[in-house]
């Protein structure tokens, strides 16, 4: 049996991983934020830790709760936009620090404690975005968003060369989807972009380890 730890599933991309994985009959461990999200996710089946990846203290008592478990698949999908801006508009300190917090320094210290949870051959998956791809930038929208997306990307790259023959390690684009960050004019829906993704890690070869996909399965430059 499969199992599948999901780090933000409170809604959106997260929560449908969790649906989909439960009614393939995986086992799934996912978090939350908040009380109501956690029971939402127990009602699926899943075994729901709550999580709170821009507070160090929250992060320091995943590992424990994680013990036992061997992961097969790892989706850290945790993430926000941050301030919606066109052109070069300087961020706040606030709006700058909750990207970059919840983005780039949650991943970097909420994957060191899920280590000694990984099953043999695993497959992990950081959502990224084309938007942080230097090669696709064709615009400066959203350059708080964007920047934090590079930074995880290198985190992901680094991940990879620690993980290297233990565990396969990917950023991924999960498209333009109909969530409350998307909007509800993108291109595809939650479902289309949660069960893609799936089939991308399921795909996945020890080759594969540190590259970028999008969530149709075709490689993205950096």
């Amino acid at each position: 049996m499969t199992q599948v730890l999901i780090i933000g599933a409170s809604r959106g991309i997260g929560l449908e991983l969790v649906k989909q994985h439960r009614e393939r009959g995986d086992t799934v461990v996912a978090t939350a934020r908040d009380d109501a999200s956690v029971e939402k996710l127990r009602t699926l089946g899943a075994t729901a830790i709550k999580l709170d990846v821009s507070d160090m203290i929250s992060i320091a008592g995943l590992a424990w709760q994680l013990d036992g478990h061997q992961f097969n698949r790892v989706m850290y999908v945790a993430g926000v936009y941050g301030p919606k801006t066109i052109g070069l508009q300087p961020p706040s300190q606030a709006d700058f620090d909750a990207v970059m917090h919840t983005n780039v320094l949650g991943p970097m210290r909420v994957l060191p404690q899920l280590l000694d949870a990984l099953a043999p051959d695993a497959r992990i998956g950081i959502l990224s975005s084309r938007m942080g791809s230097m090669s696709l930038r064709a615009n400066s929208a959203g350059w708080v968003y964007r920047a934090s997306k590079a930074a995880v990307n290198s985190v992901m790259k680094d991940l990879s060369l620690s993980l290297e023959g233990r565990a396969t390690c990917v950023s991924l684009h999960p498209g333009w989807v109909k969530t409350d960050m998307g909007g509800q004019e993108a291109d595809i829906d939650v479902a289309t972009s949660a069960s893609s993704l799936r089939a991308v890690l399921d795909g996945l070869r020890p080759g594969d380890n540190g590259a970028f996909f999008n969530y149709d399965g075709s490689p993205l430059p950096w």
